[in-house]
């Protein structure tokens, strides 16, 4: 087995939300390939010393302790002749102007123009995080379309940017109109619809992608739609997650974190299991289950994505 090497790396984002990425040198490994900045931790170190001094060094830039940069993701690649952990960080906050301290090119870039550039394979999980949210809205119950509307107008105002149209129990012809309604609706937010339900429906109406249910996941051996629609997945154990990152998907939904009102006495994971089942899991996850913006900073500590929810935007 190849020897694991520590690397922490970080998604710098400016005010613009562009996204900071780098060129490695042509001698080196996956040379010629963008990377996010960062290097090896070395013994001693904690991953935020690490990131510091690499960004330092790399780039010119100080990285102070705040709540704006913080845990991101962590994949576990193994490219055959070597395996890497990567520990990722989101930074938002920095001092100085970054530039190739070590002579190699760097370039902002629109998170949503990311995939249009060739990263090691290690990286493709960090370059999906980077292009999510932290909050992940589960439409709930709604009186009528106007109602549902209302309700989800009201979520985008507080800066809701990805959307899970979830309507148990609807058929597609009752689907359509809200599908339409809220695709209308998110775009002109600048958010992103999801459609629980059929990935060849979600495609037909021009939704964003398509979120597969626990039991829906299980009927595909392949990923359901093309790149450039998202793929989603709810998972409730490590059976699960391994079967999405098998599928392919983008990101994934992991419950139930806590208690929740929808679920009265279904046991819970608790953090400490979902740190656990997330350590090694190689695509963003969201956390589930009785959780609301109070939660999200635990969240991030715990290796999220964020949080997904229903009542913390679509209250009852």
């Amino acid at each position: 087995m190849a020897t694991m090497i520590h690397v922490v790396a970080a998604v710098i984002r400016r005010g613009d939300d562009a996204v900071l990425i780098a060129k490695r040198p042509a001698h080196v490994h996956q040379g010629g390939l963008w990377e996010f900045p960062g290097g090896k931790l070395e013994p001693g170190e904690t991953p935020f010393q690490a990131l510091a001094r690499e960004l330092a060094e790399e780039l010119g830039i100080g990285l102070p302790v705040s709540p704006r940069n913080r845990p991101l993701i962590q994949v576990d690649h193994d490219y055959g002749d070597k395996r890497v952990f990567l520990d990722v960080w989101s930074v938002q906050d920095f001092t100085g102007t970054p530039q190739g301290q070590e002579g190699q090119a760097v370039t902002w870039v629109a998170p949503e123009q990311l995939p249009n550039y060739e990263f090691p394979a290690a990286n493709l999980p960090i370059v999906q995080a980077a292009r999510l949210p932290n909050r992940y809205l589960i439409t709930g119950r709604f009186s009528s379309q106007a109602d549902f509307e209302q309700r989800l107008r009201r979520a985008l105002s507080q800066g809701v940017q990805l959307v899970q149209l979830r309507v148990p129990g609807a058929d597609e012809a009752e689907l359509e109109p809200l599908v339409r309604s809220a695709l209308a609706l998110c775009h002109n937010a600048g958010a992103k619809l999801l459609v629980n339900g059929n990935p060849d429906f979600a495609q037909r109406l021009g939704a964003d992608g398509v979120h597969l249910s626990g039991s829906r996941l299980r009927q595909f051996h392949e990923r359901p739609l093309p790149e450039g629609f998202w793929v989603a997945a709810s998972c409730h154990d490590p059976e699960e997650l391994a079967l999405a990152q098998h599928l392919g998907v983008d990101f994934v939904v992991l419950s139930p974190v806590k208690e929740t009102l929808s679920h009265p006495g279904q046991a819970s994971i608790g953090w400490e299991c979902f740190a656990d089942w997330v350590r090694y899991t190689n695509v963003p996850v969201y956390a589930l289950g009785g959780l609301d913006e109070s939660d999200l900073e635990q969240a991030h500590l715990q290796g999220a994505q964020g949080i997904a929810a229903i009542r913390a935007w679509w209250p009852d």
